[in-house]
């Protein structure tokens, strides 16, 4: 049997001066989804994080969020106390006995909670993080009182949420050492300003002269891109059970000045206006923490099919949270073979894509779109010097320069994600066909050039081709590198024994059989190319 999924706790982000609807907003923007006309079946309406879980036959979660109270200032206990102590009843942030005693009758695991901090006072992000705290701590006291195991809460944090989370763990570090790598699991953060936001340097005089602002102004403080509070999240958790999710499409957000003005933070880091390279209003180089996994989406930071409100952060979290497997994808060998026109000088761009099988939604994404792909090359086969991933994001947003689209780790990684074999069947005709065999996730991989002169074309497409990976759990466990969907489906000819069979090791079979990697059996290589490029990759896929 399964284990009970953790509870699961969602935290919104900014609210803006004025806080009268978001108090009124009963779960805080997480009941807000998309609809995407063109699509069908499970891809047509993503209904928002919280019905989603709630409906969910896969991860159900049971809706909690009335269990505890939040307040501005303390409450008295109830006259009756049921099976709660007076201390579970009174302060700011307090459980309601009689909902909790039916609402939590069968414990807290696959619990769902919003943390309304704004219905906290003062407006600090560090009274945020206390009632953080006491909320996690009110539910690990629910399960000691049920006889549960507790082994911690997940978390999903959108944009200023992911601070307060920061602020939460620092609390709890400070109750007690140990303590927030014992109560919180895992982490997720949707377009967190981490870094801080690069046009935020609004002077004290100003917020003086707003009213408004000036409600938010310890709140605003905390987005200035010259601090290094980000380093707090190594100090108190492992940053490795933290994703960051970045957030890449800058065109469809809404506050066009945010948007503009990211472009013009962006003249200043790298001498041009010819990128953007943020969500709208987060850069892409300030929702990431220095050490920790994270992965690239092409959403907005807010508003309708953003990071907030697509089916993309609630799938990718789900399989962070739950998911039976890790994939981690590196570039061994390359060789661009087209472009670098003698006149002109050129760079070369590396991006790859994955998407799983029968759900309409990336697990990555990387593009000349999306401005995120790794590079510039300057050498035919990618082996250039880039600048340290970890030590960039280490140093504060406000430092000059942009160094941040090197590889996601040592030795070119790529991408690290996590998929659940558990999901390996088609969700919409599981009762009519045979599941799906092994795990199968489409690469999208791209290679563009520039010319840096401004003699050339700026945008050439150097190779862009789709190959489909087959994974066979097991010991061992096996990969097939597919050119086509011929053998992906679910009958006889998509199982292990048919596959193998036609599976050759030339990299332009149909089928491509994996190579071993000496030493390392839990990774395999496999080469892609075409005209213009070749290269091997290399994957691992190892139980989470």
């Amino acid at each position: 049997m399964a284990a009970p999924l953790r509870p699961l706790i969602l935290v919104r982000g900014f609210g803006g001066p004025d806080l009268s609807d978001v108090q009124g907003s009963p779960y805080q923007g997480f009941n807000d989804g998309s609809v995407y006309p063109n699509r069908r079946g499970e891809n047509y309406i993503y209904e928002g994080f919280v019905l989603r879980a709630l409906k969910s036959s896969t991860y159900p979660y049971r809706d909690a969020t009335n269990v505890v109270g939040f307040y501005p200032e303390d409450v008295a206990p109830p006259a009756e106390l049921r099976t709660l102590s007076e201390d579970d009843v009174r302060g700011t942030v307090v459980l309601d006995p009689e909902t909790e005693e039916r609402v939590l009758a069968s414990g807290v695991g696959g619990t769902i909670w919003v943390y309304r901090y704004y219905d906290l006072q003062p407006r600090a992000l560090e009274r945020y993080g206390e009632g953080l705290q006491r909320l996690v701590e009110l539910i690990e006291r629910s399960a000691r009182r049920h006889g549960e195991p507790f082994s911690g809460v997940d978390v999903v944090a959108h944009s200023m949420g992911g601070l307060v989370v920061r602020e939460g763990l620092r609390s709890m570090q400070q109750e007690q050492d140990g303590s927030a790598r014992r109560l919180v699991h895992r982490v997720v953060t949707l377009g967190t300003p981490h870094r801080g936001i690069a046009f935020q340097r609004a002077p004290a005089w100003l917020l003086r002269m707003l009213p408004l602002l000036e409600k938010a102004e310890r709140e605003l403080s905390a987005f200035d891109p010259s601090k290094t509070a980000f380093t707090e999240w190594a100090r108190c958790f492992d940053v490795k059970r933290v994703l960051t999710v970045v957030g890449t499409n800058h065109r469809t957000y809404g506050a066009a000045a945010a948007s503009f003005a990211n472009r013009l933070s962006t003249l200043i880091d790298e001498g041009t206006l010819a990128t953007n390279r943020s969500d709208g209003l987060v850069k892409q180089a300030s929702a990431q923490l220095p050490g920790a996994p994270r992965t690239f989406v092409h959403k907005c930071h807010g508003g309708p099919d953003s990071l907030v409100t697509s089916r993309e952060a609630y799938e990718i979290a789900m399989r962070f949270f739950h998911g039976s497997h890790k994939v981690s994808l590196w570039l061994d060998q390359a060789e661009v073979s087209r472009g670098a026109d003698l006149f002109g000088r050129s760079e070369f761009y590396l991006g790859v894509s994955i998407k799983p099988r029968f759900v309409d939604f990336e697990l990555l994404h990387q593009s000349a779109e999306a401005e995120n792909c790794y590079g510039p090359f300057r050498r035919a086969d990618l082996s250039d010097d880039l600048h340290d991933l970890e030590t960039e994001l280490g140093k504060p947003l406000a430092e000059f320069g942009d160094r941040t689209t090197g590889w996601a780790g040592t030795d070119r990684l790529v991408w690290e994600g996590w998929i659940d074999s558990g999901l390996a069947a088609d969700p919409s005709t599981a009762s009519t066909r045979a599941p799906a065999q092994g795990l199968v996730f489409r690469l999208d991989i791209y290679v563009g050039e520039r010319d840096t002169y401004g003699i050339g074309f700026s945008d050439n497409v150097v190779f862009r081709k789709q190959y489909y990976a087959q994974v066979f759990p097991g010991a061992p466990w096996e990969l097939y590198v597919h050119t086509g969907e011929r053998y992906l489906g679910t009958d006889a000819s998509a199982g292990h024994d048919s596959v193998s069979a036609l599976a050759e090791r030339s990299a332009g079979a149909e089928i491509q059989e994996a190579v071993a990697v000496p030493g390392r059996p839990e990774e395999r290589t496999f080469r892609v190319g075409g005209t213009g490029f070749g290269a091997t990759f290399r994957l691992r896929v190892e139980e989470a």
